[in-house]
């Protein structure tokens, strides 16, 4: 069997890519041939692969920096009629060449399936983390709790440049994040990233300072929106205005149209 790796720059790379993100993780957004050239633009270390079997498009690979600073982060996907040909190792191969050139000393993965952690832990892989898909089927939302005093809320939309200027309270809540260590997310893909539902997504001020933020984004499924991040001010945590703004969030959202939403904890 003949097994050939490459970059995936064509539109038609690119869409295979995007199919089979589609196929392997079907409830996940896969994007679109342009978010994911934005994406090549925006980072030079970040690579996507497509790989062919005996000429036809069955894997895929993605190697970027990892938002934890210290390593890069690695994915393999093979469609399964494909597998245990070899496919999976040469792209591997490829993404960790890549991470090399960039001096990365350390790879991470995600193990999208269980039954892919023979495969990784083959290459060395050990487990570090995990992480939660957590779904919400929206139906008759209760009404948020009261805001606590001297706290006005405003959306997105009502007043873009609240995106930017909630950035350095973000930092604070990724810094918080309950990880191996802080995790670094630029102010290019915060902005790129975040509130893509701007209507949806809500910033809490206090005499005019951001102290709170709570962000909804697009979905490729219908009736489907991700929760981005959810994130008090140190100095305003456990007065229950993260609650709050998440309700308010979750109300939209089922006003809106929207039958769950998901994220990842």
């Amino acid at each position: 069997m003949s097994i050939e790796v490459r970059r995936a720059e064509s539109d038609a790379d690119l869409e295979a890519f995007i199919r089979i993100r589609r196929a392997l993780l079907p409830n996940e957004s896969g994007g679109t041939v342009e978010q994911l050239r934005a994406q090549l633009e925006s980072k030079p270390e970040r690579q996507f692969l497509v790989a062919e079997l005996d000429g036809e498009v069955v894997g895929s690979g993605l190697v970027d920096r990892s938002d934890l600073g210290d390593r890069f982060s690695v994915k393999v996907r093979v469609l399964p009629q494909a597998r245990r040909h070899g496919v999976g190792a040469a792209l591997l191969r490829e993404l960790v060449a890549h991470a090399s050139t960039f001096g990365g000393d350390k790879i991470a993965t995600h193990l999208e399936e269980e039954e892919a952690r023979p495969f990784a832990e083959r290459f060395g892989f050990r487990e570090t983390d995990r992480q939660v898909e957590q779904v919400k089927h929206l139906g008759g939302e209760p009404a948020p709790p009261p805001l606590p005093n001297k706290i006005e809320t405003m959306t997105i939309t009502q007043r873009p440049t609240l995106l930017r200027e909630a950035y350095p309270l973000a930092r604070e809540g990724y810094h918080d994040m309950a990880l191996e260590g802080p995790a670094q997310i630029s102010l290019g893909d915060w902005l790129r990233d975040e509130a893509t539902l701007p209507e949806g997504s809500f910033v809490a001020l206090a005499d005019g300072e951001i102290v709170g933020y709570s962000g909804l984004v697009r979905h490729d499924n219908p009736g489907v929106a991700e929760d981005g991040l959810t994130v008090v001010r140190r100095d305003w945590r456990r007065r229950g205005l993260a609650q709050t703004l998440k309700r308010m969030e979750l109300a939209w959202a089922a006003q809106n149209g929207f039958r769950e939403v998901v994220t990842w904890t």
